[in-house]
C-alpha cells in the first residue's frame, strides 16, 4: 500500500464520520452548545471542513472550494473570506448557523473530491517537498497532510461528544 492510499482512506474515514455526526439533526441539535463557551456541531464540521480546504488548498496550489464554489455565499455568516474558524471567540463560534446538515456535508463532501482529487496524483517524492518553511523544522506535505487528518478526525470526534452530549440532555 502506498502512503497516498493511507492517507486516502483517512480521508474517507473523515467524510463517514462528518455525514454520521450530522445525520437526522435539526437547524437547533447542529447549533445548540453545550455550554457557554462550548462549540455546536455546526461550528465544529464547518471549521474542520475550512482547515482541510484552506491547508490542501494552499499545498495544492488550488483555489478554496469555499471560495471557487460560493460556498462562502451559501452559509452567508458575515465572517472575513479566509477566516477558518482558528482562534475564535464565543461570540464568533455562535455566528456559524446552518439551518440543516445538507450544507455542512455538501460543503465537506466538495471539500474532500478535491482533496481526493490532489491526492490520487501524488508520488512519494512529492510527500517531502517542504510546503512551510515557517516552522523548525520545515513542514514537509507528507506532514501537513498528515496534521491536517489528525486534526479533523479530533473535530469530527469532539462533534461527535458535544451531539451526545445534547441528545442526552
Amino acid at each position: 500500500m502506498h502512503a497516498k492510499d493511507i492517507l486516502s482512506d483517512g480521508y474517507s474515514r473523515i467524510q463517514e464520520e462528518v455525514h454520521a455526526v450530522v445525520e437526522g439533526l435539526t437547524a437547533d441539535g447542529l447549533n445548540a452548545r453545550p455550554g457557554p463557551t462550548a462549540n455546536s456541531v455546526s461550528w465544529l464540521v464547518w471549521h474542520l471542513t475550512r482547515v482541510q480546504d484552506d491547508h490542501v488548498a494552499d499545498a495544492a496550489g488550488l483555489e478554496q472550494v469555499w471560495l471557487s464554489q460560493d460556498w462562502e455565499k451559501r452559509f452567508g455568516l458575515g465572517l472575513p473570506r479566509h477566516d477558518t474558524g482558528y482562534g475564535h471567540s464565543p461570540a464568533k463560534v455562535a455566528r456559524v448557523r446552518v439551518d440543516s446538515p445538507d450544507l455542512l456535508t455538501g460543503y465537506y463532501d466538495a471539500v474532500h473530491e478535491q482533496t481526493r482529487g490532489f491526492l490520487r496524483g501524488l508520488t512519494a517524492q512529492d510527500l517531502e517537498r517542504v510546503v512551510d518553511e515557517r516552522w523548525d523544522p520545515p513542514v514537509t506535505l507528507g506532514t501537513r497532510l498528515v496534521s491536517v487528518l489528525s486534526d479533523d478526525l479530533q473535530h469530527v470526534g469532539q462533534a461527535a461528544y458535544a451531539r451526545g452530549l445534547l441528545q442526552a440532555s
